[in-house]
């Protein structure tokens, strides 16, 4: 597999435990304990992210402190650590100064307390859960939005003052918890490399899908992102420079990448690729990958018809297999000029999950089952073994041809996400997990998976479209709906699961 042009960016992660400055000297031992939860927490943390761990706060001018030192460490997320019992003047000043998302961990450190031998000192180690409703009225008052992860604390050891069991690891409350936390840090990650992303923008958006078009200052004020419009003599340009040795090297990578067809056994129109249809797209795919290095791009969405017989109807022919080849590099090319299905695919490359152009292709009645899919770009990492390349003798619908993508995502589950904008202009997201199946797919050279819904396919649709949908969608693998719901959360962007 290719390594990424451009790697996603750690989330830089808050983190802070809170407790009550009067315990310690009535407590000896105490804060220590609590620390040593705190110094725990932050080591699993960190597999994910880069932690930045204030410590402490006990009073409210520590919170205050907090706050500031959050600020300047410039965080995407902040976990508060309740511990113990503290008062909330400990911990709102923390979040009215520093404006990150808060999520507050509950997470006890055992199962139960050894109830013959505790003591108010063992009791308040414990009691994390006490403060949360206090945290939460605060909060809630001061109109800054928080969440709760309530579970258990994970250790895989007894620290050596505990009186009771603390190793619960293995505790479906631990690992339910720490799931969660790792959803949210990925999430944070997501928000931290959108907003220093540079999505290119090639050509239009196909003529009449009145779905698609967005304003691009909306675009960055809702996700952070930058739109560089690019022309299509820019990507000329570039290719007029394109040697017969990049060529050769890249024609070498699709071939490794992609398996050649034959002709179709039942579309006159999807033959074996010529040899000029594949020279020509191996020279357009280096084009297209120095365009995405000279302009920085960490994504791009694309579309230009041409004039019949024209230079750049050729160019634009010559497309889909770089765009598979760069959505491979983690540089998600969404076509037809759909920069939100571009954003959609892009929050699933960060995640790992892939992020595959989609749209409704037919359904199947007998096996309960919808395809999903499209003519290219197609998420290579995903694949249900070598996308098979084919000649196109027309693009339908559009002008021109070409080489283009016949693959299926791989069995197993998958989650759709829909990027769509509402009547007052704001962005949503229309999330639904299903199962990729076994079921057969068209030889036409499109990209095709048939999906189990968890519904009938008419009551999955029906249910779809009332949300008034961009008709385009990512598909990635595996259950994330949660996660996708909590980036939605720290995007401020309204999310519907179906």
């Amino acid at each position: 597999m290719f390594q990424p042009i451009k790697p996603a960016k750690q989330p830089r992660i808050g983190l802070y435990t809170v407790g009550l400055e009067a315990y310690w000297s009535q407590f000896p031992g105490l804060r220590e304990r609590l620390l040593e939860y705190n110094a725990f927490i932050e080591r699993r943390m960190s597999a994910w992210g880069i932690v930045r761990n204030y410590g402490l706060a006990d009073t409210e001018g520590s919170a205050r402190r907090a706050g500031e030192w959050f600020n300047a460490e410039n965080v995407d997320l902040v976990f508060c650590h309740a511990a113990t019992y503290t008062t909330s003047s400990a911990v709102l000043p923390v979040h009215q100064i520093n404006k990150a998302p808060v999520v507050f961990l509950n997470l006890q450190p055992a199962a139960r307390l050894n109830y013959e031998r505790s003591t108010t000192g063992e009791w308040l180690a414990h009691c994390g859960a006490c403060p949360v409703p206090e945290f939460s009225n605060a909060l809630g008052r001061a109109g800054i939005p928080f969440r709760v992860v309530n579970g258990l604390l994970g250790l895989d050891y007894t620290p050596s003052v505990s009186l009771t069991d603390e190793s619960t690891h293995e505790r479906p409350e631990a690992i339910r918890a720490w799931k969660e936390i790792e959803e949210w840090v990925n999430a944070a990650g997501v928000t931290r490399t959108m907003r220093h992303s540079r999505f290119g923008f090639l050509g239009n958006t196909y003529s009449g899908m009145l779905d698609m078009y967005s304003d691009f200052t909306m675009m960055q004020a809702q996700t952070g992102l930058h739109v560089e419009v690019l022309e299509m003599c820019d990507l000329d340009r570039l290719l007029r420079g394109v040697t017969a040795e990049e060529t050769k090297a890249k024609r070498d990578q699709v071939y490794d990448m992609f398996q050649i067809s034959g002709d179709s056994p039942s579309d006159p129109i999807a033959k074996k690729p010529t040899e000029e249809q594949m020279e020509w797209s191996c020279k357009v795919a280096v084009a297209q990958e120095k365009l995405v290095r000279e302009y920085d791009l960490d994504a791009l969405t694309y579309y230009y018809h041409g004039a019949p017989g024209g230079a750049y109807e050729k160019l634009q022919g010559g497309g889909i297999v770089g765009h598979s080849l760069l959505t491979a590099q983690g540089i998600p090319c969404a076509g037809e000029g759909d920069l939100k299905t571009a954003v959609a695919m892009k929050v699933c490359d960060i995640l790992g999950t892939g992020g595959s152009f989609s749209e409704i292709v037919v359904a199947d009645y007998i096996d309960g089952t919808i395809l999903l899919g499209h003519d290219g770009p197609f998420h290579i990492a995903i694949s249900q073994g070598k996308p098979i390349l084919r000649g196109m003798g027309l693009y339908h619908g559009k002008q021109g041809t070409g080489v283009s993508v016949e693959a299926k995502v791989r069995s197993g589950s998958i989650t759709t996400l829909n990027l769509t904008q509402t009547a007052e202009g704001r962005l949503k997201w229309i999330v639904s997990e299903g199962m990729s199946t076994e079921g057969p797919i068209m030889r036409i050279g499109n990209t095709q998976t048939p999906v189990k819904f968890r519904t009938h396919p008419d009551e999955y649709m029906a249910r779809w479209f009332a949300e008034a949908p961009t008709h385009h969608c990512a598909m990635s693998v595996g259950r994330n709906a949660s996660v996708f719901e909590k980036i939605a959360v720290l995007m401020n962007v309204d999310c519907v699961t179906l």
